[in-house]
């Protein structure tokens, strides 16, 4: 197995502060080729990334996850990442969460190896149910069947790279 690959996996951590600077190109590809690459049901290759770094956009998806987390200590649950992943599927897929799961850790994995800070954000599929959403859905040219599954905060690092904590003694039973 290659050491690299196992560093990554055991080193990557959620990032919940971002630089306003935005990421580049090269960096923002390199991610995306490794969602690209993520295992999908049957080969299908259904789901949809959608990658968003019009600053007003962003601003947009952060308001529209806030509101539904309803909370006011969340006012940007984006942590003021520069660049939103949003990672949907056609509900109708053989099996879009699963799909649009296995990509959104390839994405993860890969901003870390890339040198990003990275964190899984929630509520997506909520977000896409409203009528905000599917509006956006339909700008975008989405079939209006497409679910929300998962979405990622993505930009440089502005704080220090957290320590794993401990795994838990139990995580693996042998039989």
């Amino acid at each position: 197995m290659k050491k690299e690959a196992i560093e990554v996996l055991k080193n990557r951590r959620c990032i919940r502060s971002y630089k306003a600077e935005q990421i580049t190109e090269e960096e923002l590809n390199a991610v995306l080729e490794a969602g690209m690459y993520a295992p999908t049901a049957m080969g299908a290759q259904a789901p949809f990334i959608v990658a968003v770094q019009d600053p007003d956009v962003v601003a947009k998806i952060d308001e529209m996850n806030a509101k539904i987390f309803n909370s006011s200590d969340m006012s940007h649950p984006y942590y003021g990442a520069p660049t939103i992943l949003l990672i949907l599927a056609p509900d109708d897929s053989i099996a879009p969460v699963e799909d649009c799961t296995l990509i959104a850790g390839n994405l993860l994995n890969a901003a870390y190896a890339a040198g990003l800070g990275s964190c899984w954000i929630h509520r997506v599929k909520e977000m896409f149910e409203t009528q905000e959403g599917k509006e956006l859905l339909k700008k975008w040219g989405l079939p209006e069947n497409t679910m929300g599954v998962a979405s990622v905060a993505l930009g440089y690092a502005d704080e220090s790279h957290p320590e794993a904590p401990p795994r838990k003694e139990d995580y693996i039973v042998r039989i």
